[in-house]
């Protein structure tokens, strides 16, 4: 396995710590909204990465958490007048409910932010301990010039890193570029009791303490997108490592993996552009799989142009692969191990994730099945369901991916069979007008017609 490693910058063979269990940890989303397909990259990047770590090692240990305390959920509670609890319950729900539709396993372990807090409050207490943290003014923040390593993980100095926080230098910092822990709440906020006074945490110290908790120090992999760099997960580093009196920032996560961001024709998905995807809304235009593959149609550390003609091309790639399994609906694959993916697939994707090369290694794969006699067929067909197996794609069944399984309480069965009896008498006469005539009805009606070597077949397309 070799992984681009965002803290050294270069493409490295990973080397467990320990090799009979794997751990990764990836920041999940804050639930105060439907979620974009942007929020799906990570989710879907992490997603293949740990189906291809457990292909690899013995036990793999996937953690994810929810953010389910933060400003931008106490401003949808404002604004609805829901109680934080419904919106945030609500949400995670609709969030896994997405991810599903897009193949993505839930986590081992799927922490929330709320059930965390006393974790959080120790942390930041042995923070104030070892000097690398300060109260001030109901505040407790990091100390940013106490770390030596800050910046190790983004490249950035120390002007860059007050430019790149965004954040107003507010009269209770001690340095510019020194950031929140606690912060307090009002009444009307939620908060809970610290030996700071009422208040709630800061968001990167969330991450901290839900992934020393559920993994422990220091773990083997962290997630996210490539956004989240600076500041979020150079933050992560400091107060871990401040924490605990680490100077190196492999001791608290030895590989750093981030995605490229999406692009929606050239310009960043943002809501004054009025380009947000909600992924509820595609998935009433496109099957899961289809935004799957499109998500990991390009290297995930690139940018990705995501728009319909990208989202099209992969339909027709996925229906491609469906007509090709199709034709071979008779060979029995009951008995073949398709948890054991081929060998070239695993390869390429063992390869710090090279889509690309595994998807035309997907594709031989078909070329060689159409070409298959004998076992052959039995052994390539096999081979395909694996390699989608591991993919993310190939799920479904083909008749059913293709329209062949259907209701036909709302058909007229017998008006279809008439009216294909009659294209097939037109084109034994060479009436051909008449053929496509036949056919342009009934694909006015919703009816595609096949023709294929052992005859003409039908499904219903819309």
């Amino acid at each position: 396995m070799k992984i681009y490693n965002t803290l050294s910058n270069k493409k490295e063979v990973f080397e467990p710590i320990d090799k009979n269990h794997v751990k990764v940890y990836a920041c999940g989303p804050t639930v105060y909204n439907y979620a974009h397909i942007g929020n799906a990259r990570p989710a879907v990047v992490c997603d293949l990465l740990v189906r291809v770590l457990r292909k690899l090692y013995p036990k793999v240990t996937y953690v994810s958490n929810i953010t389910d305390v933060d400003d931008k959920i106490i401003k949808a509670a404002n604004e609805t007048g829901q109680p934080i609890k419904s919106i945030t319950k609500k949400y995670t729900k609709i969030y896994n409910e997405d991810m599903g539709a897009l193949g993505v396993n839930k986590p081992d372990y799927q922490p929330r932010a709320t059930d965390h807090i006393v974790d959080m409050i120790k942390l930041v207490e042995k923070m104030i301990d070892n000097g690398t943290a300060y109260e001030s003014e109901g505040h407790v923040l990091f100390s940013v010039p106490k770390y030596k390593n800050y910046g190790a993980l983004s490249g950035r100095d120390f002007d860059d890193q007050i430019a790149g926080s965004r954040v107003e230098v507010a009269s209770f910092k001690s340095n510019p570029s020194d950031f929140v822990l606690w912060k307090p709440s009002s009444d009307e906020q939620p908060g809970w009791d610290s030996p700071w006074g009422f208040g709630r945490p800061g968001w990167h110290l969330e991450c901290s303490a839900m992934s020393e908790d559920s993994l422990g120090l220091p773990f083997d992999i962290h997630g996210g997108g490539n956004d989240l760099i600076f500041p979020h997960h150079e933050n992560e580093i400091a107060q871990t490592c401040g924490a605990h009196g680490l100077e190196q920032p492999e001791l608290f996560v030895k590989y750093w993996i981030h995605n490229g961001m999406l692009d929606m024709d050239g310009m960043k998905m943002s809501k004054s552009l009025g380009n947000i995807l909600y992924i509820r809304d595609l998935l009433e235009k496109y099957s899961g799989e289809v935004l799957r593959l499109t998500l990991l149609s390009g290297h995930y550390r690139q940018p990705l142009n995501f728009n319909d003609k990208a989202i099209q091309q992969c339909q027709a790639n996925l229906d491609r692969m469906y007509r090709v399994l199709k034709n071979y609906n008779d060979v029995d694959i009951s008995d073949c191990d398709l948890d054991s993916p081929p060998r070239k697939v695993l390869n390429a994707l063992a390869d710090d994730l090279n889509t690309s090369e595994a998807l035309a290694e997907i594709n031989q794969i078909i070329t060689q099945l159409n070409k298959s006699t004998g076992d052959d067929i039995k052994h390539n067909k096999a081979s395909l369901i694996a390699a989608g197996r591991l993919f993310g794609i190939l799920q479904e069944s083909p008749d059913s991916w293709l329209g062949y399984e259907m209701d036909e309480s709302d058909i007229d069965m017998s008006k279809i069979d008439n009216l294909l009896a009659e294209r097939e008498t037109a084109r034994n006469e060479r009436n051909f007008g008449r053929a496509d005539e036949i056919r342009d009805e009934l694909k006015a009606a919703g009816i595609e017609i096949e023709d294929t070597p052992k005859g003409s077949i039908w499904r219903k397309i819309n």
